[in-house]
């Protein structure tokens, strides 16, 4: 059935405002509905830079943006495309984490799959009211909001890290936004503040028990799996008790990986391979420090130790040059509640039997970059000024070009500021942040602060998996996506989108690359990964040839 009239104008997917033509206007009864003047998207494009430029804050620009993407998918994503460095900060991290604080509040209209535990038994209902005049699914992002960013549980408004991870899939990924959903699992919150908050949107309960919970996500996958055959899911702000349990309950039975633990860790090992090449320093020498033992912090423990052994590196001996610290210390054998994934990093307590240690017995962060001299410190802990000047110099006295990574979202959560990192080092510091932070001045030399974002990866490697067919996302995939990432940023493969096997070419390298080369980097890790899918038997044998094509031919650019 063609779309008339309102019904027309009101499909985001469908609408081109005032650029409708003459044609356009009459097959679809659209004379009257709109202004009579005719304008391209460049004469649309001005008028949305103008209104932009009218708003006063952050949190008016997000909703000035969100209410442009649901009128128009194409002008929305082509201004983002853009403008993607200077709208990023908007349209995600760290702006979307008080959007999502604000969601009851700057809700406006329907946009993706709400199930909740009142579903139960309906969920393929549910979702095909939502794929009711929807072509096809691609890409899902679901989340629960018990841990979004470093904010924790916010309920309902979670559904703003859907939104805003799939917007970057469409911007950076080129996937078709019509073939994605964002959903969010309302499963009740523990969050005192929305649980009084009578303009909550969300079921006003606490967090329902396991078994409840497993049976209303398990429902969700069996309609996606029958419903969306082939789909892509992302999990995506699980709290650490769920995150790598549903990942390991599910990966099996629906193409799925977790942005959190997977994404952020490929990232992650990406800029501290890069910062090692950039320092000159032989990769295979790698010492790290982890600062964090969450889900988070152990999948970049893993990744990093799986990059390495992709790079011919001994696992065990890629495994030993990794140390953890978390709240108790430096984790190490016998220590109480450990579990199985934190257990491998532990170190046996002969190794560090002479190390000082405070009045609990824990061995202090500070004692463990004095004693290992790591070439690099990732914070994963949410805790603001955890990095201290003690540290920083003691790194920066054994280091000479060190790699220290604040990375906890949002900006006031952040382990150190750069400004103090750049400080403490003299100016040696290669920094690597969660969120966006401004450039740095010191002793007349400025310094741009690479963002460790994860749309490095994600937004490729879900076009890798699109464009080959991919049936699961292995563990060399995500490492595979990591050394494109890598190798991007150190060596700058000139990766158009009409070319993803171009020749490499040398420029000033940087930790990660620069955000306004995302949609080439997301070009050359879907490459990377599709090659790797068919490498490990998931995805269909093809030639680098028919694995470009593919890739150019799934890419959405936002056009009339």
């Amino acid at each position: 059935m063609t779309l008339r009239g309102r019904d027309r104008l009101s499909n985001r997917f469908l609408n081109k405002g005032t650029a409708f033509s003459e044609e356009e206007r009459d097959l679809y009864g659209l004379h009257g509905l709109i202004p009579p003047v005719i304008e391209d998207l460049d004469t649309q494009l001005l008028r949305v830079r103008v209104e932009y430029d009218a708003t006063a804050t952050d949190i008016d620009r997000h909703v000035f943006l969100r209410m442009l993407q649901q009128r128009s998918t194409v002008l929305f994503y082509r201004f983002v495309i853009d403008h993607l460095a200077e709208l990023l900060p908007i349209i995600y991290t760290p702006t979307v984490g008080l959007a999502c604080q604000e969601w009851s509040r700057i809700y406006r209209r329907e946009h993706g799959l709400y199930v909740s535990t009142g579903d139960l038994g309906r969920v393929d209902v549910l979702l095909d009211n939502a794929l009711a005049q929807i072509e096809a699914v691609s890409v899902v992002v679901v989340t629960d909001g018990e841990r979004v960013l470093g904010l924790g549980d916010l309920g309902a408004g979670g559904m703003g890290i859907s939104i805003g991870k799939l917007a970057l899939y469409s911007a950076v990924g080129g996937v078709d936004p019509s073939h994605t959903l964002p959903i969010l699992l309302d499963v009740g919150t523990d969050n005192e503040g929305l649980l009084s908050d009578p303009l909550y949107l969300g079921r006003r309960h606490r967090r329902v028990e396991r078994e409840q919970y497993d049976a209303l996500v398990d429902e969700l996958v069996d309609a996606l799996r029958t419903r969306c055959p082939g789909v892509l899911l992302q999990w995506e702000d699980f709290a650490q008790h769920n995150a790598g349990r549903l990942l390991r309950r599910h990966r099996e039975r629906i193409c799925s990986f977790n942005d959190d633990i997977q994404g952020t860790a490929a990232v992650t090992a990406a800029a501290v391979i890069a910062g090692m090449q950039i320092a000159d320093v032989p990769i295979e020498s790698l010492r790290t420090v982890i600062v964090g033992a969450g889900s988070a912090g152990m999948g970049i423990a893993d990744q990093i130790v799986a990059t390495l052994v992709m790079r011919g590196v001994d696992e065990a001996a890629a495994r030993e040059q990794i140390w953890i610290v978390d709240r108790w210390g430096l984790l190490c054998d016998g220590q109480p509640d450990l579990v199985a994934f934190q257990q491998r990093f532990a170190r046996p307590l002969h190794d560090v039997d002479n190390w000082a240690t405070d009045s609990d017995g824990r061995i202090g962060l500070f004692e463990v970059v004095r004693r290992v001299e790591p070439h690099a410190l990732i914070g994963v802990t949410g805790q603001p000024g955890l990095f201290t000047e003690e540290i920083v110099r003691a790194m920066g006295d054994s280091a000479l070009r060190p790699i220290i990574m604040p990375l906890s979202n949002p900006t006031v959560r952040a382990e150190a500021l750069p400004e103090d990192l750049i400080a403490w080092t003299g100016g040696r510091a290669l920094i690597g942040t969660g969120s966006p932070f401004g450039p740095v001045e010191y002793l007349g030399v400025t310094s741009e602060i690479a963002q460790v974002n994860n749309v490095s990866v994600f937004p490729g490697l879900g076009l890798g998996i699109i464009a080959c067919g991919a049936t699961s996302v292995t563990a060399d995939m995500i490492t595979a996506a990591s050394l494109a990432v890598a190798d991007f940023a150190s060596t700058h493969v000139d990766v158009s989108v009409d070319d993803v096997a171009a020749a490499p070419s040398r420029r000033d390298p940087t930790l990660v690359p620069p955000i306004a080369d995302s949609r080439a980097v997301a070009h050359a890790v879907a490459f990377a990964v599709a090659r790797q899918a068919v490498r490990d038997g998931v995805a269909p044998d093809a030639g680098d040839d028919a694995l470009l094509t593919a890739i150019t031919r799934t890419s959405w650019v936002p056009q009339y």
